[in-house]
């Protein structure tokens, strides 16, 4: 028998992404989840596919290439000085008390801290898709939870690090924790100085070319080439494909390039959830329900309360930051990449985990705006405005 094409395998597959995005939409129900089921539903078929990975990290590295340009370097410092006690919360809770809970359930160290780094991160990519897709890009908290979200992609790769020579039985190190902060902090240095220095001196040279068809590669390229260069230092593409966003915006044209980049952004975007879904891998059974069970509670509260309390800290009132707690109990792409560290029972545990976390999170996101306005009333709120300074949620 022929070979399958890929060519035909990928038409098949964006035609089901259709039927599943029309679905949604139809019943109103969320993409992402949809997406998520696809991909599980016809993992068998594509689990390991290079192509679709690829593709799929692309549409990562695009979202948040298009969440950088609406960050200005000015304005990112003066996020990075608020949100850094939310971000230190936040470790304390989602990764210090889940590795004490593990250890509870007679655990041993490694384990533990494994299913710590698990339960840490809250997906950035399914965060910044449903932020957008629900229009609340302008409400007060969404500046709050992206700057949450930037912490956790600067901090995750260090544990990343920290895990990795672990399970190999390399042992852990202050030298390699320094070396992975040393890189993580030349990334940005380097965006930073690229923007100032070079992006603020050529807008001429944009406004002159902009509205060409060739212009497009020249964006493309440059978010793909900072969010590979950030996965060649051993660091997240999503964090380099973010500062490459906050070097272009020093142009000043970020609707223009907004423009650019959001076609082919909502062509990939789906291709990463569907991939996502095929690295869910369930083996023989569920291990270990009673701490499924608990860390599942738990790693709801600890955001809640990571939101609720940084929130606050940020300057948000008990509403909104109430509301932003509840939209970030979603893991995703960072718990994956620790799973996969594990042993074989572990990781189907943590398989579960995400996806349950995952469906969950996103219907507590959905219902966000409802929960917090009936359990913290109808006070005024207070705080900064993302995107659209003064307006109402």
């Amino acid at each position: 028998m022929a070979e399958f094409p890929e060519l035909l395998s990928a038409g098949l597959l964006l035609l089901l992404l259709f039927a599943g995005g029309w679905l949604a939409f139809k019943f109103r129900f969320p993409d992402v989840i949809v997406y998520l089921l696809l991909g599980i539903g016809v993992g068998g078929a594509l689990a390991g596919s290079h192509l679709l990975h690829f593709a799929g990290e692309m549409g990562i590295v695009l979202l948040f290439f298009m969440l950088g340009i609406e960050f200005p370097i000015k304005q990112l410092i003066g996020l990075a000085r608020k949100v850094y006690v939310a971000g230190l919360l936040d470790i304390l809770l989602s990764f210090g008390v889940t590795v004490g809970i593990a250890l509870a359930f007679q655990l041993d160290w490694f384990t533990s801290l494994l299913l710590g780094g698990v339960v840490y991160a809250t997906s950035s990519s399914l965060t910044a898709k449903l932020l957008e897709s629900s229009k609340r890009m302008v409400h007060p908290e969404a500046e709050f939870m992206l700057g949450l979200l930037i912490f956790e992609d600067l901090f995750s790769p260090v544990l990343v690090a920290v895990l990795a020579s672990l399970a190999v039985g390399n042992g852990l190190t202050f030298g390699m924790i320094g070396w992975t902060l040393f890189l993580v902090l030349l990334l940005i240095a380097g965006a930073i100085l690229i923007g100032v220095f070079l992006f603020r001196k050529i807008w001429f040279f944009v406004d002159r070319y902009v509205g060409e068809d060739f212009f497009m590669l020249l964006v493309l390229g440059i978010s793909l080439t900072y969010g590979g260069l950030a996965l060649l230092l051993g660091l997240s593409e999503v964090l380099g494909a973010f500062l490459a966003g906050i070097m272009v915006a020093e142009v000043k044209r970020g609707e223009e390039l907004h423009r650019i980049v959001i076609r082919f952004r909502n062509v990939l975007l789906p291709l990463f959830f569907v991939y996502f879904g095929t690295t869910i891998e369930f083996g023989d059974g569920i291990p270990m329900i009673p701490l499924m069970a608990v860390l599942l509670l738990w790693s709801i509260l600890a955001k809640v309360l990571t939101g609720f309390w940084g929130g606050q800290l940020y300057g948000l009132s008990d509403k909104v930051s109430l509301r932003a707690g509840l939209s970030l109990t979603q893991r995703g792409e960072f718990s994956i990449i620790i799973a996969a560290l594990a042993a074989d029972s572990l990781k189907t545990f943590s398989s579960v985990f995400i996806l349950l976390s995952a469906i969950i999170g996103v219907g507590l996101f959905q219902f966000a705006p409802r929960i917090s306005a009936k359990l913290a009333g109808k006070k005024k709120e207070a705080g900064m405005y993302s995107y659209t300074k003064g307006e109402k949620d």
